[in-house]
C-alpha cells in the first residue's frame, strides 16, 4: 500500500510525466503522446480545478501511481459529471489495492465536486476492466467517436 494519496502539486509536474510515460509504454493513447503538450495541459488542470483534479499514490518518496479527474456537463446525465480521464499503477504496486483506494477516491471525490456520474474509459483488453466493472461501472452499448477541432 502507498503510505499516501494527495492531490498533486505544480511541483509534482515533472514526476507526474515519468508515471504517464509509463502508462504510455503500457496503455498508449489513442492519439500520439507529446510530453510539452502533456506538460502545458497539466499545468492548465493544476490552475483551474473546476476543470477538475489530480491525485499522487506515493509509497515513501516515490509516486507509484496517479488518478487525474476532469468534469463535463450533460444533459443525459443530469448536470455535471466527472470522468477518470487517467488512472495508472506502476506494474510494481499492482494487486496491493492502490487501483481499488483510487477508484474510491475518484468517487468521493467526485461526489464532493457535486457530480452526478462518474464515467471512464478503457482500452479493449485492459486487465483493469473486471476491477472497473466489480467496482459498478457497466459498459454501454455506443460507440466512443472524436472529432479532432483543431489541426495540431
Amino acid at each position: 500500500m502507498p503510505t499516501r494519496i494527495a492531490p498533486a502539486t505544480s511541483a509534482d509536474l515533472s514526476l507526474l510525466l515519468v508515471l504517464m510515460r509509463a502508462m504510455q509504454d503500457a496503455d498508449p493513447w489513442s492519439e500520439v503522446f507529446h510530453e510539452t503538450t502533456a506538460h502545458a495541459n497539466l499545468t492548465e488542470l493544476l490552475d483551474h480545478p473546476s476543470y477538475g483534479l489530480i491525485y499522487m499514490a506515493w509509497d515513501g518518496g516515490h509516486p507509484v501511481a496517479y488518478l487525474v479527474i476532469c468534469f463535463d456537463y450533460s444533459l443525459e446525465y443530469r448536470g455535471k459529471g466527472a470522468w477518470i480521464d487517467e488512472l495508472f499503477v506502476q506494474a510494481s504496486h499492482r494487486g496491493q489495492g492502490i487501483g481499488s483506494q483510487l477508484l474510491d477516491l475518484a468517487e468521493q471525490a467526485s461526489r464532493e465536486h457535486h457530480a452526478h456520474v462518474l464515467h471512464l474509459e478503457v482500452s479493449h483488453g485492459n486487465t483493469a476492466i473486471e476491477l472497473y466493472r466489480r467496482r459498478g461501472f457497466v459498459d454501454h452499448e455506443r460507440y466512443l467517436m472524436t472529432k479532432r477541432l483543431d489541426e495540431t
